[in-house]
């Protein structure tokens, strides 16, 4: 992996760390999420007729995704709804890549080097030591709801990934997909509830929109990275994301930063050398 690749995999980690904070402090809601990917497609729409129509090619890929992406949207909100942003974010960001690490390897034939993938084991270790911190305390549904998120985000990654490189565009593939995806969210939203968008304040749509520009330039470079990098190691290394939130929920979010945490930080770094070095 370049370096350059690998700077920008990082400064995607931030800023999906910074979209799932803002997220969390709406999560009371029940749409903060939806909302995020709502306003992402939004801001994906002017630059469509800049990368034209999607190529046939990119079709299924882009319908598996969206499904895909509105599970993982439902999901990660009810889980923020019902447990801590610290332990959450690291909980769902944690178990997905090692099963996108090992479906590439079976299904794609992407097998990294041996470094890199005791990286990414002591990354993805470190992440689930920082969710761990002295003991699980969420609820069985706060924990189903993450379990089942981490399944959606290792599919939705490798689905994705393969639908990037099937026609080598991209930029408007991850266009596309969002704009779509935007599509379904107010029915999704109104699902979660019936007055949900007439009952948005304008600070709730300011920090969605936030949001939303967020999500896209995170995943777009992501998707961006997937066609140039094997696609289990970009989903490992993305997984940094999890030092950066530990940072919010510390210091935005007032949540507790014990000694555990601490370890599994330096952990996390140990698992991003080791990547970078592999």
């Amino acid at each position: 992996m370049t370096l350059s690749i690998f700077a920008a995999i990082l400064l995607a980690a931030l800023l999906h760390a910074l979209w799932n904070a803002l997220a969390k402090r709406q999560a009371e809601g029940r749409v903060s999420v939806l909302l995020v990917s709502l306003c992402s497609g939004l801001f994906s729409l002017p630059f469509l007729p800049l990368v034209g129509w999607p190529a046939p090619v990119e079709y299924p890929w882009l319908a598996l995704s969206i499904l895909l992406h509105c599970g993982y949207s439902l999901f990660l909100g009810r889980a923020y709804r019902l447990g801590e942003f610290g332990q959450i974010y690291p909980l769902a960001r944690g178990s997905a890549p090692l099963v996108t690490l090992l479906l590439g390897a079976l299904l794609l034939g992407e097998v990294p080097g041996v470094v890199a993938v005791a990286g990414a084991m002591v990354l993805v270790g470190g992440v689930l030591l920082m969710a761990w911190r002295g003991g699980i305390r969420l609820a069985p549904a706060a924990l189903c709801a993450v379990l089942i998120t981490a399944l959606f985000t290792a599919a939705y990654t490798l689905s994705d990934g393969v639908g990037a490189r099937s026609a080598g565009e991209p930029i408007r593939y991850t266009l596309w997909l969002f704009t779509l995806t935007a599509l379904v969210m107010p029915l999704l939203m109104r699902w979660q509830s019936r007055t949900a968008l007439r009952s948005l304040t304008r600070a709730e749509w300011y920090s969605g929109a936030l949001g939303g520009a967020l999500s896209l330039l995170a995943y777009g470079i992501v998707i961006w990275a997937m066609t140039l990098a094997p696609i289990g190691l970009v989903a490992a290394l993305r997984e940094s994301s999890v030092l950066f939130a530990v940072l919010l929920s510390w210091l935005w979010l007032g949540e507790r930063l014990g000694r555990v945490r601490l370890m599994a930080a330096l952990v996390i770094l140990c698992g991003i050398l080791l990547i970078r070095l592999g």
